[in-house]
């Protein structure tokens, strides 16, 4: 398998010109128009530049560049869910700065993640439930999972890594109120709340993108309702989880 490296950089400009000094054969046609071209493409969709078939160490590598601060926004956001989905999911953390709100950002999306498999999971489910359910959130909107890319990915994912989604989950699970922690068991037990006012307090509690989408999925064009309004009536909608599924 190929190994799947992310670099968060802060100064995405001079990171691209001094690996092109040290690694010009990794990148495409692109390396002629220099760093601050390459870094203009890095801006567009996802906001990450990839080099590919990289060969290291006797095997394969592809590495992804994003701006710390493209990052952030969505971690918290889920302006694309693209870097955010990855990290919903266990992956290995080389090194990191002593950065503040990258910190935060990287627990606000496991909490936004949790929040949206609540809202679609029924009333009373497993810990591998849960974990499918998360695991699954970024691939719910990938065409390539709707045009046949292998459907058991996401249970690929998951059965084998229980115990690192469990290491990544625990503190949130832990300070959730709706989730009972049977420790001599090994496993959680969740009552989640399915209540029109709990509802609208997990969807009020959903990233601003999410939002929006599940906005503009209920509200018909014309009407000027606020996020508010529009999240209150959804919360009352029995296909609520499906809604939020939706967006």
């Amino acid at each position: 398998n190929m190994l799947d490296f992310v670099f968060a950089v802060d100064d995405s400009v001079t990171w691209h010109m001094m690996n092109l000094l040290k690694n010009r054969n990794h990148y495409s046609f692109l390396k002629f128009f220099g760093p601050k071209q390459i870094t203009s493409m890095q801006s567009y969709g996802a906001g990450i530049y990839y080099n590919t078939l990289v060969p290291c160490n006797g095997r394969m590598i592809k590495y992804g560049v994003i701006s710390t601060d493209t990052l952030i926004d969505d971690l918290f956001h889920w302006k694309t869910l693209y870097v955010a989905g990855r990290l919903q999911k266990p992956v290995k953390i080389l090194t990191q700065n002593e950065n503040s709100k990258l910190q935060a950002a990287l627990v606000s999306n496991l909490k936004s993640a949790v929040t949206a498999a609540f809202l679609m999971l029924p009333e009373s489910f497993s810990e591998e439930d849960l974990y499918m359910q998360i695991a699954g959130l970024s691939y719910s909107g990938d065409f390539r999972m709707i045009i046949g890319e292998d459907r058991s990915k996401v249970q690929n994912i998951v059965k084998p890594n229980i115990p690192h989604f469990q290491k990544l989950y625990s503190t949130i699970l832990q300070d959730c109120p709706q989730v009972v922690y049977k420790h001599h068991l090994g496993r959680l037990e969740a009552s989640i709340d399915k209540s029109p006012e709990g509802q609208f307090a997990q969807l009020m509690a959903l990233p601003k993108t999410l939002q929006q989408k599940i906005t503009s999925l209920v509200n018909p064009p014309g009407k000027n309702r606020d996020v508010e309004e529009i999240l209150l009536q959804v919360a009352h909608d029995p296909d609520c989880g499906f809604v939020v599924h939706q967006g």
